[in-house]
């Protein structure tokens, strides 16, 4: 008796130390997404990668720059050194504006844009990853606390149970009915319905630490809404599979990346060819020796050729195909890794949805057991070990049966994430 108060003692101010918040399952996964770090900074590294093709596309556009230049020299000096040219430098102020445009430098500009671009998508797929790691790990979270208290309840009726039995067996042992042998049993009976308490309280506090830290918050106990049985799996693992291979965002990701490989190798091949530009500046002198112009003006076309640069531009295209060949095959390997855990989901949601039904039974039986195992024992026709084992068993099943419906809620969960369900 001393034992048990002692643990509701010990367990009081733990309980009174948290505000209670009641949710759902979707009230959960808003505050999930809201609230979890993870999925922000997936969002803010999509958006950056969607500046990277407006930098590439950038060199399409005409570039403008405005220049001022003042200078004294000694006149009609020359630059002897330091370049091929041999420039005549006399004092001036001129200003003056330069326009510069690439033409075309076959594709290679493009091709880049287009890589980064799905490279970008390819960064939408990691978001949605995030998002779905998540609610994942939400409806675990959710689910495991139902659980929780599901078993602390059976513990709590468990105790009381047992604390009756004790009593019962301590008074008829006062009056000389029963050995001290069963008043002994019911004792470490009652102690061991005990710890299952403690053991349930704090895998209560730990369920609610964990959905907590999920949905960004801290210091909640939560009263959870209990969530509909989520529809029959179909019979076949085969279009779950199809699903999977179909929406799972990691493998768009990687076929993204694949695509935007096989993009950037296509660019590092246009390496090859010459690109063309044209150039143009103008502008006045308001102040200079009389030799220099009032004004100036040129545009000329250039036309860069590449000759020969010790092999760069060809182990550079050849890098950028073996890396395509790379994230090809990790494609084929991420695909294979999806097929076995969608199978390994759904053969654990389809085990733990048969438990519901088999633990149902289980608990049956059980509690048959009992009663029948309390009135031998109550009529002398059994021992104390019996009566105690019959219990044990009840409670074993007790367990199980409360257990058995949120394991299998948590399980869809999976089997929802595995195929890309979750959204």
């Amino acid at each position: 008796m001393r034992l048990r108060w002692a643990v509701i003692l010990l367990a009081a101010p733990l309980w009174a130390q948290t505000q209670t918040m009641q949710l759902t399952l979707a009230e959960a996964e808003r505050l999930a997404i809201q609230n979890n770090p993870q999925f922000a900074a997936a969002r803010l590294n999509a958006a950056a990668a969607y500046q990277v093709p407006l930098e590439y596309r950038a060199n399409l556009a005409p570039a403008f720059a405005g220049n001022l230049t003042g200078v004294g020299a000694d006149s009609g000096s020359r630059l002897a050194a330091g370049g091929l040219n041999n420039p005549v430098v006399f004092n001036r102020l001129g200003s003056g504006l330069t326009v510069s445009q690439l033409l075309t430098d076959f594709g290679r500009t493009a091709h880049l844009a287009a890589s980064a671009s799905l490279r970008a998508q390819a960064q939408d797929q990691l978001t949605e990853t995030a998002r779905a790691d998540i609610l994942v790990a939400t409806a675990r979270a959710y689910f495991g606390i139902l659980r929780a208290q599901s078993v602390l309840q059976v513990a709590q009726q468990t105790v009381s149970a047992r604390q009756l039995v004790s009593d019962q067996i301590t008074a008829l042992f006062n009056s000389k009915l029963k050995s001290q042998l069963d008043v002994s049993f019911a004792n470490v009976n009652l102690a061991d319905a005990q710890l299952l308490l403690s053991q349930a309280q704090n895998d209560l506090l730990s369920a609610e630490a964990t959905l907590a830290a999920a949905i960004g918050l801290s210091g909640q106990s939560f009263t959870l809404a209990e969530e509909a049985m989520p529809d029959p799996l179909p019979s076949q693992v085969a279009t779950l599979v199809a699903q999977a291979l179909r929406d799972r965002p990691e493998l768009k990701d990687l076929r993204l990346e694949q695509s935007a490989a096989e993009r950037f190798t296509k660019a590092e091949h246009a390496l090859f060819y010459p690109s063309v530009g044209i150039a143009g500046s103008a502008g006045f002198v308001p102040a200079g020796e009389a030799v220099v112009p009032g004004r100036f003006g040129a545009v000329g076309v250039n036309v860069s050729i590449p000759v020969f640069n010790g092999g760069l531009f060809r182990a550079r295209q050849r890098e950028a195909e073996f890396k395509a060949k790379a994230v090809g095959e990790q494609v084929n390997d991420l695909a294979n890794r999806i097929i076995r855990d969608v199978r390994v989901a759904y053969w654990n949601a389809t085990t733990a949805y048969d438990r519901v039904g088999l633990t149902n039974q289980l608990l049956k039986q059980a509690q048959l057991s009992l009663d029948l195992a309390q009135e031998r024992y109550n009529l002398g026709l059994s021992s104390i070990v019996e009566l105690s084992q019959a219990q044990l068993n009840l409670t074993s099943a007790q367990i199980a049966t409360a257990s058995a419906r949120y394991d299998y809620q948590a399980q869809r969960a999976v089997v929802d994430y595995q195929i890309g369900a979750l959204r």
